[in-house]
């Protein structure tokens, strides 16, 4: 428990630190999309037709719609590097399987440390790159 906490304690500390930095958001245009919401480059699980998406406001907060689980979360950006903070996921009963690439993708977005924008694709890297789409529309 004690490891847990000062785990959480680390991440509230660097999203701190990054967001001391005096980094507002920027237009949509030449930075991060603060303000817009962004589908995730996956085709959706079998049986469905969702894919999940992020709604990202204009002070990093965030609404995940994962392909079965919901929640919000924390972007914090500093230049090229980002930091996401999960919050608690809504459980809606989903099946094992779904449920699983849930918790993956929620994983792979925690872990990313940088970000890049070509157009109206962004790219959160890490161990595992996530392409999202801004949805334009």
């Amino acid at each position: 428990m004690a490891a847990r906490f000062g785990f959480r304690s680390g991440v509230i500390a660097a999203v701190v630190a990054i967001a001391s930095v005096g980094v507002g958001p920027a237009s949509a245009q030449d930075g991060f999309p603060f303000g817009l919401e962004m589908t995730l480059d996956a085709p959706p699980q079998p049986g469905s037709k969702r894919v999940p998406s992020l709604d990202v406001g204009d002070s990093g907060e965030a609404r995940l719609e994962l392909w079965c689980k919901g929640g919000k979360g924390q972007f914090s950006v500093a230049g090229n590097t980002i930091i996401f903070a999960a919050g608690p996921l809504e459980d809606r009963a989903c099946p094992p399987e779904t449920a699983k690439a849930d918790d993956d993708l929620l994983a792979a977005l925690s872990a990313v440390t940088t970000w890049t924008r070509q157009g109206d694709e962004i790219s959160f890297v890490g161990p595992t790159t996530l392409r999202f789409h801004l949805n334009t529309n």
